[in-house]
């Protein structure tokens, strides 16, 4: 699991029927201490309802598989959750609300 930034989606009029009516979505990876963009970007498909410009979870592999709206289905990433806060050490590093 990864934190990340929304920076972007992807429109695709062909795709495997699995994934019909389901949001993809570039996410950029950060670092949960500052913020800053760590890696490559990637294509994860939105199964909570995320938008541009937000902090996100991100899973790879089998786990983004295991998701309800995935189950089954040919992905390699799934965003899991949206992020409304991050401490670290006592200091709050985001606040989604600020």
């Amino acid at each position: 699991m990864y934190a990340a930034r929304i920076v972007g989606t992807v429109v695709c009029t062909t795709k495997d029927e699995k994934l019909n009516g389901r949001k993809l979505l570039v996410v950029q990876p950060v670092s949960l201490l500052d913020l800053k963009e760590e890696g490559k970007p990637a294509v994860a498909i939105d199964t909570v309802g995320a938008g541009v410009s937000e902090i996100v979870l991100v899973v790879g592999g089998s786990s983004a598989r295991q998701t309800h709206l995935t189950q089954n289905s040919p992905v390699d990433a799934a965003i899991m959750a949206i992020v409304d806060y991050i401490d670290i050490e006592g200091r709050r590093v985001f606040d989604k609300h600020k």
